[in-house]
Parts: C-alpha cells; sequence; structure tokens
C-alpha cells in the first residue's frame, strides 16, 4: 500500500486510466482554464518534485504534475514497458484524456528525455519546451564514451534482483537525494519506492534504457531527428563541470535552443525551485 499523498495547498489530486494500459496519477494547481504546462519528473521521484515550483507557476498557468507510470502514485503498466517511447506514448493520452490541445512542456532528469521525444514526435501539442538537467539525444560518440563513466550507476539499478533490492532498502535513494533536501523530503520519496512493484518499476526503468533505448541510439534512430519547438536547457554548473561536451552540437538538431549554466547540481529543481520557477514562467509567459 502507498503512503499517503504529501498535502500542498492549493493542488488537486485526480486517477486517469488511459488507453495505454496504466492508471496515471496527477497532480494539478491553477486555473484549469490557464495555459498549460504538464511538468514531468525523473527518478527516484514523482510530483511532489515540483512542490517548490508549483505555487509561483499555478498562479497563471494550470500546473499538471502527472507520476510516471509505476512511480508515485500511478498504477503498474499491464505492457511491463518502460522503453522512453512509452512514457512519451502516457503523456500524450494524458493531453487528451484532459482535453488540452497544446501545452507548454517542463521535465527533469527522465523527464526531461521524454521531452524530447515529445519534442520530435509530437511537437503540434506543445508551445515550448523546458528541459532541466537532462542531455540531448544526440551526444557524439567521443562525448558518449568519455562520458560513460556517468552511467555507471545505472548497471546495478537495472541489474535483476540486485536493482529492486537496492531501491526498496532506501539507502541508496536516500544517498542520491540527500544533497539537496532535507531528510523529511527525501523520506517523502524513499518510502513510495519501498513498494515491490515500484522497485521493480525503477529496476525496470534503466533495464529498458540499456536493452532498448541506448541500442537504438546507437543504430541512428534519431539522428536525422530535429525539433523546430522553442528550447530552453537548464543546467546547474556542478552537474556539467567536467564536461561541456555533452551539449555540444544540440543546435544541429534544435536550432531554436537556449542553453543555460546556473549554480548548483543534477537535483536543480530541489536544490533552487524559486530559479526554476522563475524561469519557467518567463520562458513558458
Amino acid at each position: 500500500m502507498s503512503p499517503p499523498l504529501p498535502a500542498l495547498a492549493g493542488v488537486r489530486h485526480a486517477d486517469h486510466d488511459l488507453p495505454t494500459g496504466v492508471r496515471l496519477h496527477v497532480a494539478e494547481a491553477g486555473d484549469p482554464g490557464a495555459p498549460a504546462i504538464l511538468a514531468v519528473h525523473g527518478w527516484p521521484q514523482h510530483w511532489w518534485m515540483w512542490r517548490g515550483v508549483i505555487p509561483a507557476l499555478s498562479q497563471a498557468h494550470r500546473v499538471i504534475c502527472p507520476d510516471l507510470r509505476g512511480f508515485g502514485w500511478s498504477g503498474q503498466p499491464a505492457d511491463g514497458d518502460f522503453a522512453k517511447q512509452r512514457l512519451a506514448d502516457d503523456m500524450l493520452a494524458l493531453l487528451d484524456a484532459l482535453g488540452i490541445e497544446r501545452a507548454g512542456y517542463l521535465g527533469h532528469d527522465w523527464g526531461g528525455w521524454t521531452g524530447w521525444l515529445l519534442g520530435i514526435r509530437a511537437p503540434e501539442r506543445f508551445s515550448r519546451l523546458m528541459l532541466v538537467s537532462i542531455v540531448h539525444p544526440w551526444t557524439s560518440r567521443v562525448a558518449a564514451l568519455l562520458n560513460f563513466w556517468r552511467l555507471l550507476y545505472q548497471y546495478p539499478l537495472a541489474a535483476p534482483v540486485l536493482g529492486p533490492a537496492l531501491v526498496r532498502d532506501g539507502k541508496l535513494v536516500r544517498l542520491v537525494l540527500a544533497p539537496a533536501m532535507p531528510a523529511a523530503d527525501a523520506a517523502i520519496f524513499a518510502d513510495v519506492l519501498r513498494e515491490p512493484a515500484r522497485a521493480h518499476a525503477s529496476s525496470l526503468l534503466y533495464r529498458h534504457f540499456q536493452l532498448r533505448d541506448l541500442p537504438a541510439l546507437a543504430a541512428g534512430r534519431l539522428a536525422d531527428a530535429r525539433i523546430e519547438l522553442p528550447v530552453k536547457l537548464l543546467f546547474g554548473r556542478r552537474e556539467l563541470a567536467q564536461s561541456d561536451a555533452q551539449l555540444a552540437g544540440v543546435e544541429r538538431h534544435v536550432p531554436r535552443v537556449e542553453v543555460e549554466l546556473v549554480d548548483g547540481g543534477h537535483l536543480l529543481v530541489d536544490e533552487r525551485p524559486q530559479l526554476v520557477a522563475d524561469r519557467a514562467g518567463a520562458w513558458f509567459g
């Protein structure tokens, strides 16, 4: 059984059964008639990661914060598929379920990666993208090899048995989150992941990336893709301190890109929520 939902003033909650075979939990704030922003989390978090952004952003926008399939208070997908295109499928299905033709997109970590896929696949559904702490899918082979060490943490998480056990134990999750938030906030994320199904979902998120998404990238699936939407990339300097090469070449595929580096690390939304809210408010207008 999932822990109780954390409370945040002005936030309403709903569950949506989608044709992609999953029930998504959605936290939402702001005027339902205001311009919509779809805000999507990464690992090891859920909608609560936007707690410091929602109050400011919801003053002028309808802020929609889903829990990804298998995470937070969402259900497990019937197909057991955590390839990243399926995350994108869910987001498009959610917009349909909510009757939203076009939205802004704000994503962090895997939510940011999902934003890349959506910008390529369904640009007509989005006004613009703001992606936080996520590199682009066109990194050169040289840059990828030089930065391979950054992916090493994924292998134990992706491993059968070991991966779910690491997540359920909670120590690793708390270690990842500790630099960016108090222990009480870290517990809100770690406690949900103690459920066996959610720990398994965490492992599959990385396993399917390693076994399916990465080989597809290496085979050139997105090599010719372009995104004509305006895209803002926001990174903490500590995250990119050793490799600006990971951003090289993005302009060839995203001609309307704006990159900003600010003080902070990977968990920038938690570390500097007011800055993220300010940048998002300005970007989405």
